[in-house]
């Protein structure tokens, strides 16, 4: 039986590119010839779209962590097949956590439940700050010993803002934003910077019920599921690639209060999902959709 894994040593690979033969043999062949060890693959083709997608977790080293082949090369390496079979690529290794900031306003459940998921190491990343349009939640930022960063938002001010957190998270070296109900609507310059690296959780079961307020169109449309959607963030408000949804029961007793607070827990579930998905390479998208590797 092989040792277990390093994850020193660990990469994961994400692919996608029209559907053609071959394709599986040849990124397989690559990491044999490279010397290196698959230790998980997945891949899906839609045959409506064309499309042919694959996520790729090997391991780069043999006995007692060394390396068989240096990243540069390793890159090298993938980058030549990806570029023969006109391949989008994407490399991670495991020992390089993505950096993330978190983006909320005045509810906090959504962030408690991040900040808790990433104390435990449930969610394998850096959180080095967290930004919000008011100072009410900088208690919670204070507990768990992360920089709390407020930048209040007027229909004035807000190109100018805007432009004052793209320097922060860049400053930061920031590669993933998340919406912890984060109530302001991103600019295209926001999105622009990070495209498809806005995560936001909209407390709606999505395309049902968009804006600001869809407990309380849920309770005047007596539905008796509500839910939470986690997407992309695009120029489309609420209409971005679909990561993770899911749903609760509810009754015709329930008040637009009551939806609130069951809706709540659907939300922090979704949320963390998707971050956690997005942290492992897991998630690709395409023509407004996403694929989601297991």
């Amino acid at each position: 039986m092989s040792p277990p894994s390093d994850p020193s040593t660990t990469a994961t690979l994400l692919v996608s590119c029209d559907d053609r033969p071959g394709l599986v043999a040849a990124l397989s062949q690559l990491l044999y010839a490279l010397g290196l060890n698959i230790l998980d693959a997945d891949q899906h083709t839609d045959a409506l779209a064309g499309k042919f997608f694959q996520r790729i977790r090997f391991d780069t080293a043999v006995r007692e962590g060394r390396a068989v082949i240096d990243g540069k090369t390793l890159e090298g390496a993938i980058r030549e097949v990806a570029e023969r079979h006109e391949m989008a690529w994407e490399l991670r290794f495991d020992d390089d956590p993505r950096r993330v900031a978190i983006f909320v306003s005045k509810t906090d459940h959504c962030l408690y439940d991040l900040l808790l998921r990433h104390k435990a190491g449930d969610l394998r990343c850096e959180i080095p700050l967290i930004v919000s349009n008011h100072p009410d939640l900088e208690p919670i930022a204070n507990h768990f010993g992360i920089p709390y960063h407020v930048f209040p938002i007027t229909k004035a001010n807000k190109d100018e803002q805007e432009e004052r957190e793209i320097e922060l998270l860049r400053a930061h070296d920031i590669e993933l934003v998340v919406m912890a109900r984060y109530m302001q609507i991103l600019s295209a310059r926001m999105i622009d910077a990070f495209p498809m690296r806005i995560i936001n959780i909209h407390h709606s079961f999505l395309p049902a019920f968009q804006g600001g307020k869809p407990y309380h169109q849920a309770y005047s449309r007596g539905v008796k599921r509500i839910g939470a959607t986690a997407h992309y963030a695009t120029l489309d408000l609420d209409e971005g690639p679909i990561i993770e949804q899911d749903v609760i029961r509810v009754s015709h007793r329930d008040t637009p209060t009551e939806l609130v607070r069951k809706g709540r827990d659907v939300e922090r579930m979704v949320l963390s999902r998707a971050v956690a998905w997005h942290l492992d390479s897991r998630v690709l998208v395409y023509d407004n959709k996403t694929v989601v590797f297991d």
